[in-house]
């Protein structure tokens, strides 16, 4: 008895996407409305509030600079890995694949030795409003990324055995699983811009 979900693996005609993309596409579009109103919520505190109210932007551009460079490299590693995957080379899907996962762990732990720097300075998230806003939207991004990385993992370690039974199903969840990534990759140069530069 033939048990397979139609469309988990094959496009749908009405959308020409299997469902695992089109599912990873509107989960998105609700992550996105989330980072959009933390995003305007500071955008609102910044430009409404006095500078000194709103107290100076603590922020080491160096170090952030440097844990974009390896989340951007952590991108193009798990775009490649897909890429890997369609062509069937999957000794390079899994190395590159593993490490965007070690890339996207560096980057958690870079944030935590920032966090670490700053709360041993005394700079809370009650210390000033810029902080407030700081800690949450860098804070509930890193959440972002741990959980990428937990399904990342997952996948990683899951690989051989999926390659062996159901290799379509592998690549769909591989490239649901990149999509989520690229997009955590996205908010965090607009949190990057938004937090360090301007």
């Amino acid at each position: 008895m033939n048990m397979e979900i139609p469309y988990s693996v094959y496009d749908r005609p009405d959308t020409g996407m299997n469902n695992a993309r089109l599912g990873m596409w509107l989960f998105l579009a609700s992550e996105a409305m989330l980072f959009g109103g933390l995003i305007s919520a500071y955008v609102f505190l910044r430009t409404g509030t006095a500078s000194d109210q709103f107290g100076p932007r603590i922020s080491e551009i160096p170090l952030a600079g440097f844990n974009t460079l390896v989340l951007l490299a952590s991108s193009f590693a798990i775009t490649l890995s897909v890429w890997s995957l369609r062509e069937q080379a999957f000794r390079r899907h899994r190395a590159l694949f593993g490490a965007s996962i070690l890339l996207g762990a560096l980057f958690v732990v870079i944030k935590w030795l920032d966090y670490s720097q700053k709360f041993s300075q005394g700079l809370h998230p009650s210390t000033t409003t810029f902080l407030a806003t700081y800690f949450t939207l860098t804070g509930v991004h890193a959440l972002h990324v741990i959980g990428g990385l937990v399904v990342n993992a997952y996948l990683w370690l899951a690989a051989p055995r999926l390659l062996k039974s159901e290799p379509d199903r592998l690549l769909s969840r591989v490239s649901a699983a990149s999509l989520y990534w690229n997009f955590v990759d996205a908010v965090w140069i607009v949190l990057f811009v938004l937090l360090y530069i301007l």
